[in-house]
């Protein structure tokens, strides 16, 4: 399944969708500390109604130990600054997706290490700045698990 790496998240209810996204589509949750919040926290419960004990999230004190730990195939940053659509790549069961925090993105001390081919942007429209976490996440989660054949869904009769 995928990995979906959230560095230094600031907004409890954009962790708590997330929770619940990945509990409902197989993918892994990984939190990059520090963030603003405590997982504890009412607003984070209620996001992710009791889907919690369902999804599999991981803590992790940087991104080096993350990816020491998780050893994803390949990793993808999600940034404004790309050319490279979410789209373009042929997703493969380990890759990740790492989302930075919803005021700032990912610093270019982190960006600075993907090589273009590796930055995924997703479309929109001339002025829009960026796109609220939760639903990026979403939109390209849900592009690579298409990508994948929805592999772990249950099947539609």
């Amino acid at each position: 399944m995928i990995h979906i790496i959230l560095y230094e998240p600031e907004i409890p209810q954009n962790t708590g969708a997330l929770i619940r996204l990945s509990a409902n589509m197989g993918a892994h949750l990984h939190l990059i500390q520090p963030y603003a919040f405590d997982l504890s926290e009412k607003k984070v419960r209620r996001a992710g109604l009791d889907y919690a004990e369902l999804a599999q999230l991981q803590e992790h004190a940087s991104l080096t130990d993350c990816l020491a730990t998780v050893q994803p195939n390949r990793v993808f940053a999600l940034t404004t600054k790309a050319r490279r659509l979410y789209t373009e790549p042929t997703f493969q069961p380990g890759d990740a997706f790492l989302f930075g925090p919803e005021t700032r993105g990912l610093p270019s001390s982190v960006l600075d290490d993907f090589i273009p081919d590796q930055r995924l942007t997703i479309p929109m429209t001339p002025g829009g700045r960026s796109l609220n976490l939760a639903n990026a996440a979403s939109i390209v989660a849900y592009e690579a698990w298409r990508q994948l054949d929805f592999a772990g869904a249950k099947t539609l009769d």
